[in-house]
């Protein structure tokens, strides 16, 4: 429940950036629904299914999102790799128009942070 939380608040910052678009640049947020070397299929907001393309190009940055990550690291995004995306990721996609397709110039996801290890509470001192 945490985790889909953090990853709701992770979609509204990202998708804040949006009204700073740029020239034909396509800006597109959702989850994964299928991926592939060669394209992502993705839910968007309004339940809309969209293609884009991935292209050698394409830049991909991660950023981990819940409790585990520091306050330092909360909002700090690094680079990623399409083999760390999979399906039900949170995705911001920023894509260019081309032959009537979408290429993906960035694609900006996020996963889960890793459980933080236990550690053992001391031993009492027997009196």
């Amino acid at each position: 429940m945490k985790l889909s939380a953090s990853l709701l608040v992770l979609l509204f910052v990202l998708a804040a950036g949006n009204a700073f678009a740029h020239g034909d640049r396509v800006h597109l947020s959702g989850t994964v629904e299928k991926i592939s070397a060669e394209s992502m299929l993705v839910k968007t907001r309004d339940g809309k299914s969209v293609e884009v393309k991935l292209v050698a190009s394409t830049v991909y940055i991660s950023h981990v999102a819940g409790k585990a990550a520091k306050p330092a690291d909360a909002s700090e995004d690094k680079p990623g790799k399409l083999s760390e995306i999979a399906v039900g990721n949170a995705v911001v996609i920023h894509a260019t128009p081309k032959n009537n397709a979408l290429e993906a110039d960035e694609v900006k996801f996020s996963t889960a942070a890793a459980p933080k290890a236990a550690v053992p509470a001391p031993a009492k001192p027997k009196p």
